[in-house]
């Protein structure tokens, strides 16, 4: 049985289903202009959802009525807005469980994490250490990670210090990771100037030489840029990541704009 009526207004509390809702509390003490629907419930267009999707549906505003006018919702976004909106929250929300999107986000201002941002289906962590892990060069059933910084190439670096020795031994691995045309040494003497060159850089070696043969103290930095993959293009012509002229699968991209 169901009635029609034109006009409906409740100044008490309106409940349709059968259940106990401490929220809006009952009887005496109940809490007017309350409301309580035990759902499923659709707002919106009747068929804009062909079945139950959640226990409330709201869809977009399909009243005929000549005084409906379309929604709008003033404002500016990045990459412009959604409007019509079919529903609109002011001037917070909150979302107690997970927050499932099909398509985009825009934020006005800051997005704030408590944990972890990833992206690329979570392959990619944004807030973390940017890194390559591959099949060990030299080393059966190793596997081989580095921490690289931001630069326009491929590079791996090591660093240390060498005390009273003429040479730097290079890590085993840099034999086929590393071309050793691009290898470059930057030195710093310890408490005294020593004059200290490189002589040469062979057999994974770095060879130098001092001043008067002189005692070898000083730290290190060794660049080379790896050979195991293709060198990157810097610049190009483009207005996003997908215009990369070179081969996109072998990079995950952080902090694209």
């Amino acid at each position: 049985m169901s009635f029609g009526f034109d006009d409906m207004n409740i100044g008490g509390q309106l409940k349709v289903g059968q259940s106990f809702v401490p929220a809006i509390k009952e009887g005496n003490s109940k809490i007017n202009g309350s409301a309580f629907v035990e759902g499923p419930m659709v707002v919106g267009a009747g068929v804009h959802f062909p079945s139950t999707y959640g226990t409330l549906m709201v869809g977009p505003l399909a009243n005929p009525d000549p005084d409906a006018t379309p929604p709008f919702a003033p404002g500016a976004l990045c990459q412009g807005l959604s409007n019509p909106y079919s529903l609109v929250v002011s001037p917070n929300a909150g979302v107690m469980g997970n927050l499932d999107v099909n398509f985009r986000i825009q934020a006005g201002g800051m997005i704030v994490a408590g944990g972890a941002v990833m992206s690329n289906c979570g392959r990619h962590i944004l807030s973390a250490k940017k890194d390559f892990d591959i099949q060990h060069p030299t080393k059966e059933g190793y596997r081989l990670r580095h921490v690289a910084p931001e630069a326009p190439t491929a590079d791996v670096y090591v660093r240390g210090r060498v005390s009273n020795k003429k040479f730097i031994i290079l890590p085993n691995y840099w034999k086929k990771l590393v071309d050793p045309s691009t290898i470059t040494v930057n030195l710093t003497p310890i408490g005294a100037h020593q004059d200290v060159i490189v002589k040469r850089i062979n057999d994974n070696k770095v060879y130098l030489q001092s001043n008067g043969g002189l005692p070898i103290n000083c730290y290190y930095h060794i660049y080379g840029e790896r050979q195991d993959c293709e060198l990157n293009i810097a610049e190009y012509e483009g207005t996003s990541p997908k215009d990369y002229p070179g081969d996109n699968s072998e990079y995950l991209q952080s902090g694209t704009v």
